[in-house]
């Protein structure tokens, strides 16, 4: 059947009742298609028949499976029971019309997680309004810049590679609003912006992860937007030859796998071997300056989601970690590269993000502080058969799958102690959202889920509290008969930096112990980075 067609009658089903003026076309196009496929039935099996190859009662037992599969789907596609949606797919969880019942189902049931009866108490939970440490104490360096009056852009093309994060606070009176650099820049009459580089998600940080980002022209400037996700992750010779500086704005959230690091080490390459000055306005590192963890990279495991041989968490801000790219040639032919930082005023390494701070989403999927948190250790399980919170508004923050049992997990996860966390059962249906997951794993099907509720947020430590979860739920799996956890071990290694993690998960290994193996490679890492921080 032509994909059209196929689109057509998905459209059709999920639809309202059409109104009665189209449902005569709907009807004229609905027996055309059906003619069309019947003719061309008739033509393959006269041609089988010609062939030989319709000469037994052989090929109509094998037909019989799908015959059954097709009754069973005439008799639930019609139905509002989501109960009888998931008979079929639990019956054919891979079967011909296992997507457009999944799609019924995200129509008729509730998206909303929900939180079980015996979960803890939410008075531990802390007060946002309550939290010392509002984002005021500290000056981006995009905001020192244009306090300066952009003297050090003056006289200069610029190339400026950022996206929808590249927000300066200048209202004194007001911090809450915010301005674009793109526009700032764009105003200034010092200043020639020439081009706009973005790197995944797009310039309006609304493109789904993985997905290309196509190259435009702004509609508010007319400025060109050159994408770093698409045909090339490099700025090309070409892309560069109207550009004297090249200037880097995107907040990061400090951790290897998140690729706006792996897009900065790209486009510094790129701005050496042109020779073109690369300046990184700096911004705070969201996890803090001193929480450092996580497998180092080794080489063999090098990716655009981990282009650097530094630790998951790295507690450096992004003008840190651009000096320490620089500095230890971590990427080739940096040697020649005039590197400068602008710097942040008031920010310690001892600041988090305050939680009571609205949080603009870095990414479709980190779309709150709690998400950035925990992402370093829940992100890990992109590469499993679990469901990492995609397909929910509140993504990287519960995991989930059908087998997993409640009155087994929960308690082992809250006996461990980890430090700033406590787990809660809950119940939800991953669905189909736009820009954040147009397809997430175990879409439609209600999941027994795990939800982490963070207690003290200067106390999570992100990348051993995901070891300890994957650790448990690698137990748990085999305790309900051997369930497939680990559904792309290749993956598993590229984010981890190591297939030594996979190896000790599937020799039993508790979080713990995980955790203490790659402590010494961690305190090595700190005697290096120490070089290159800029802030106490």
């Amino acid at each position: 059947m032509p994909l059209e067609d196929d689109t057509f009658i998905t459209s059709f089903l999920l639809a309202a009742e059409p109104p009665p003026s189209q449902k005569r076309k709907l009807k004229q196009h609905m027996c055309r298609q059906t003619i069309f496929k019947l003719h061309i039935m008739l033509c393959c099996f006269a041609m089988m028949a010609v062939t030989g190859a319709i000469t037994s009662n052989a090929d109509d037992r094998r037909s019989y499976p799908w015959q059954v599969e097709l009754n069973h789907w005439k008799s639930v596609k019609g139905s509002r029971s989501p109960e009888q949606l998931r008979s079929y797919l639990v019956r054919y969880p891979d079967g011909t019309f296992a997507a457009l019942a999944r799609a019924l189902l995200q129509k008729i049931e509730p998206q909303e997680v929900t939180v079980m009866p015996h979960a803890p108490s939410l008075a531990k939970r802390p007060v946002r309004d309550a939290m010392p440490g509002a984002i005021e104490s500290w000056v981006t360096g995009a905001e020192r810049l244009a306090q300066s009056g952009f003297s050090e852009l003056t006289a200069k093309r610029i190339g400026l590679i950022t996206n929808h994060t590249a927000l300066l606070r200048l209202d004194d009176r007001d911090p809450r609003v915010t301005t674009h650099l793109v526009d700032v820049l764009h105003q200034a009459k010092n200043v020639n912006l020439t081009a706009i580089f973005v790197p995944e998600h797009g310039f309006r940080g609304t493109v789904e992860a993985g997905k290309s980002v196509r190259s435009k022209t702004d509609d508010k400037t007319g400025l060109p937007i050159r994408s770093l996700y698409g045909k090339t992750r490099k700025p090309t010779r070409r892309m560069l030859s109207n550009i004297d500086l090249l200037v880097f704005d995107i907040q990061d959230i400090g951790v290897r796998f998140y690729t706006y690091i792996s897009t900065m080490g790209l486009a510094m390459q790129a701005a050496a071997e042109a020779g073109i000055p690369f300046h990184v306005l700096d911004r705070p590192n969201p996890l803090g300056g001193e929480y450092v963890s996580g497998f180092m990279l080794e080489p063999n495991e090098r990716s655009f989601v981990g282009q650097f041989e530094i630790p998951i968490a790295h507690g450096m801000t992004i003008g840190e970690l651009a000096l320490l790219i620089k500095g230890e040639q971590l990427l080739p032919n940096l040697s020649t590269l005039n590197l400068t930082v602008g710097q942040m005023q008031g920010w310690q390494r001892s600041m988090r993000w305050p939680p009571n701070q609205p949080w603009n989403p870095t990414s479709p999927n980190i779309n709150t502080f709690d998400a950035a948190l925990l992402y370093p250790g829940t992100g890990l399980f992109e590469a499993t058969a679990i469901n990492e919170g995609r397909g929910t508004q509140i993504p990287f923050t519960v995991v989930g799958a059908e087998w997993i049992s409640h009155k087994a997990v929960i308690p082992r996860l809250n006996q461990l102690g980890l430090p700033g966390v406590e787990f809660e059962a809950t119940k939800y249906v991953p669905k189909s959202i736009k820009s954040m997951a147009a397809l997430p794993r175990l879409m439609g099907r209600r999941l027994n889920g795990i939800k982490i509720v963070i207690t003290d947020y200067d106390k999570v430590q992100p990348v051993e509290l995901g070891v300890a979860l994957l650790s448990e739920l690698r137990r748990e799996a085999r305790r309900r008969g051997g369930k497939r956890l680990f559904s792309k071990p290749a993956w598993l290694a590229r984010m981890a930096g190591t297939r030594r993690l996979y190896k000790q998960l599937s020799q039993g290994r508790s979080g713990s112990q995980i955790a203490a193996s790659w402590r010494d490679e961690v305190a090595k890492f700190n005697k290096v980075r120490a070089r290159y921080l800029l802030y106490k």
